[in-house]
C-alpha cells in the first residue's frame, strides 16, 4: 500500500511540474519538461529490470503492447478513435503497474513506426504509459472492478490525454506558452478529446469482461507476473 500512494504522488507531483513550469520558466519549459519526462521513466525502468522476469512474460508484454500499437493503425483515419488505450488499460488490471507502463510506452514507439515518429513520441510514451501505470495501481479497488468505473476512468483519461499531448504544441510548434494558450488549445481539440474518451467507454464497455477474462486465464495457467 505504501509503495502505491509513493507512485501515486509521483504522479501527481511530476503533472503539477510539467503543468506549472509555463508560469515559472517559459525559454526552457521544452527541456525541462523533457528532462522532467525522462526522470519520471528511470524509477520504474530501473524497477522492471531489476525484477525477475521470465522470457514468458516478456513474450506476453511484447505482444500485448503490439496489439496494443497495431490496434491503433486501422483507426488511423478517425482522428482519435482508436483501442489503443482500452488495451493498455484492461492490460494493466489484470498484469500490474509496471507492466501497464511498459505496454503503454511500447504502443506509443511501435505505433508511430507506421504513423510517423516525431518530437511528439516522447510525449504519447509518457502519457500512455502513465495510463497504464494509473490503471495498474487501481486495478484492486473499486473503480476498476466495477464496469462503470472502468468507463469512468476510460472517459476521463481520454482527455487527459488530449490535453496533455497539446502541450507539446505548445511549447514545440507554437512556442508562445501561457495558461490563455493552453485553454485555447484544449477547447479547440474538445470533439477530438470527446471522440478519444468515447471510444475508450465504447471498448471498455463492450469488450472489457471478456479481455479481463482472457488475461487472467493465461496468467494463472502459466503461473505470469505472480
Amino acid at each position: 500500500m505504501t509503495k502505491k500512494w509513493y507512485l501515486i504522488s509521483l504522479v501527481i507531483i511530476i503533472f503539477i511540474c510539467l503543468i506549472g513550469f509555463p508560469l515559472i520558466n517559459v525559454k526552457y519549459y521544452l527541456l525541462l519538461s523533457i528532462v522532467i519526462m525522462v526522470a519520471s521513466f528511470l524509477p520504474f525502468v530501473v524497477r522492471f529490470s531489476k525484477q525477475q522476469i521470465t522470457s514468458r512474460e516478456l513474450v506476453m508484454l511484447a505482444i500485448l503492447g503490439a496489439i496494443a500499437a497495431v490496434s491503433r493503425v486501422p483507426f488511423a483515419s478517425i482522428p482519435s478513435v482508436q483501442p489503443t488505450t482500452f488495451v493498455i488499460i484492461v492490460a494493466a488490471i489484470v498484469l500490474g503497474p509496471q507492466s501497464g507502463f511498459v505496454i503503454g510506452v511500447t504502443a506509443a514507439i511501435v505505433s508511430n513506426l507506421f504513423l510517423g515518429q516525431g518530437p511528439w513520441t516522447p510525449w504519447q510514451m509518457y502519457a500512455w504509459g502513465m495510463i497504464g501505470l494509473f490503471a495498474g495501481i487501481m486495478r484492486n479497488t473499486w473503480v476498476m472492478r466495477s464496469k462503470v468505473g472502468k468507463c469512468t476512468f476510460g472517459f476521463v483519461v481520454g482527455f487527459l490525454f488530449g490535453w496533455f499531448m497539446n502541450l507539446w504544441i505548445v511549447v514545440g510548434v507554437i512556442q508562445e506558452i501561457n495558461w490563455k494558450t493552453i485553454i485555447l488549445y484544449n477547447s479547440t481539440s474538445f470533439y477530438f478529446d470527446l471522440a478519444h474518451a468515447l471510444s475508450n467507454v465504447f471498448f471498455l464497455l463492450l469488450f472489457s469482461k471478456t479481455w479481463i477474462k482472457i488475461l487472467e486465464r493465461f496468467k494463472q495457467k502459466y503461473g505470469l507476473f505472480e
